[in-house]
């Protein structure tokens, strides 16, 4: 008797379950649970934000804040919802006072994001901001030279298209950075191939054949 196939969800249900007591770094020690991520575990879009702040590590959801609030904001004016695509961090726990991520930190935790990018086989991984971004392209280059930049990478064994965004924490503290969120937010359904289809003009029903024989000109023959 052949072997069940384990669906992917199971798996990511299950790799997530075990990640919950994970103790790879010294964030473990001041969290209040693992914030794996969250969302459509089949998204062909997949956002990479930086670590959980302290919303995240109350409720366990990544981007629950204000700068989630935006993201999603920032999602439907393109036609998508949180439901649609799946948001993770490079961190999975909260660092202290919100700091930034450590090297060791990172090293410690990139297994796990590149696990779930496996598991769940987007087309497009959107960074958000510098920490997602340079771990992902494999590049110091900071978010404000790349962003709204796209690049084909091969990441966890699969091809997907990387493209860095500024974090919309940002658009926070910088109410000018927003109109330029929106402005690359704008392309995303184009990279993911969903763009809206040019509409083909319809193709009139052909006329019945005549009982009798017309002369050419009714026809439209000239």
């Amino acid at each position: 008797m052949s072997a069940v196939p384990v669906e992917p969800l199971d798996d990511l249900r299950a790799y997530a379950a075990a990640a919950s007591g994970c103790t790879r770094c010294r964030l473990a020690e001041g969290r209040t649970q693992v914030v794996f991520g969250a969302g459509n575990p089949r998204a062909d879009l997949m956002f990479v934000g930086e670590a959980p702040g302290f919303h995240e590590d109350k409720q366990g959801v990544p981007f629950v804040g204000q700068a989630g609030k935006l993201l999603e904001k920032l999602l439907g004016g393109v036609g998508l919802r949180r439901e649609d695509v799946y948001i993770a961090n490079v961190l999975k726990c909260r660092p202290p006072g919100n700091r930034d991520p450590q090297p060791d930190e990172i090293e410690a935790c990139e297994p796990h994001l590149f696990r779930q990018i496996e598991l769940i086989e987007p087309r497009v991984i959107a960074t958000l901001g510098n920490f997602a971004t340079k771990l992902l392209s494999g590049r110091p280059l900071g978010i404000t030279r790349v962003h709204g930049q796209e690049q084909e990478l091969t990441i966890a064994g699969r091809n997907v298209l990387l493209y860095p965004l500024y974090h919309p924490a940002a658009a926070l503290y910088t109410p000018a950075m927003l109109k330029v969120l929106e402005a690359d937010f704008v392309r995303l359904p184009e990279l993911m191939g969903a763009a809206a289809p040019v509409p083909v003009a319809a193709v009139p029903e052909p006329e019945p054949e005549p009982a009798v024989a017309a002369p050419a000109e009714q026809l439209g023959l000239f």
